[in-house]
């Protein structure tokens, strides 16, 4: 007996006023750029930075988050699809974003950044890493609004019935799996950042990022329905397999970073 089975019916849309709707997802989404610019401002306050090189990196932010999440969802998860229909790439509101996708997208925009800023890179990702851990908490959330990217069934009490999408069993709410585990990573990063004002070997924060959140991900995608049709003939999904080479990458980083011990150097 499921005594504690949510019936989940949320509407996506918040409000309509003609063709234009406010979502869920998207007011997530810009809250996720919110909250990573309050946290990032006062981390630059803490370094004696100017806020003028925080609102460009929030634009190379932006760009890279999306256009990596929108171009890996199409060509990680439907190629021939896209490849086929190349202007459906750019049609960002019919869905389709890929966390893998939008990682990539973030190490190469702060890979220009620096070179634009004259920073260093392992500076910058490092601090970028805390609010990407809260953004994935944020992208959850709303994947979880729009009733997408559940898990399979389930007898556990705290399972989900998805009704919009038709679903009349109890699901794993798997959103909920990932947003709390990225939540609790964000609060061990922002821990460590702050416990010396800052002062921290550089390369471990991102290290620990990759290592943890595609962790996560990786067994969480055991409990989820797959989201492509090729995804059913797969011992892993595409989730788990491109999640191995950022865990490898962060095993790598971590074991530089421990062994150089070089820290990050904060001018007040």
């Amino acid at each position: 007996m499921h005594l504690l089975v949510i019936r989940w019916d949320v509407n996506p849309e918040i409000f309509r006023i003609g063709s234009f709707a406010v979502r869920w997802y998207g007011l997530l989404f810009a809250s996720s750029f919110l909250f990573g610019y309050i946290i990032m401002n006062r981390i630059f306050r803490n370094e004696n930075l100017k806020e003028g090189v925080l609102d460009r990196l929030t634009v190379y932010m932006a760009i890279g988050v999306i256009v990596g999440a929108r171009l890996g969802h199409c060509l990680f998860y439907e190629p021939g699809y896209y490849l086929s229909h190349p202007l459906e790439i750019l049609k960002i509101w019919h869905g389709g974003l890929a966390s893998h996708g939008a990682a990539i997208g973030i190490l190469l925009a702060l890979w220009f950044f620096v070179r634009k800023e004259k920073k260093e890179y392992t500076w910058i990702i490092d601090r970028i890493a805390i609010v990407v851990a809260l953004s994935g908490f944020f992208i959850r959330m709303g994947n979880l609004m729009n009733s997408e990217i559940y898990g399979v069934e389930t007898t556990v009490p705290w399972a989900f019935v998805f009704i919009r999408n038709g679903e009349t069993v109890p699901k794993h709410p798997t959103q909920i799996y990932e947003g709390l585990s990225y939540l609790l990573i964000f609060f061990l990063l922002f821990w460590l950042y702050w416990r010396k004002k800052g002062e921290h070997i550089q390369g471990l924060l991102i290290s620990l990022l990759l290592i943890l959140v595609f962790t996560a991900r990786f067994f969480i995608e055991f409990l989820k329905e797959p989201q492509v049709a090729f995804e059913t003939k797969m011992t892993l999904n595409m989730g788990q397999l491109l999640s191995i080479p950022f865990i490898i990458v962060g095993f790598i980083w971590l074991y530089i970073s421990l062994k150089q011990k070089k820290r990050a150097v904060i001018k007040r």
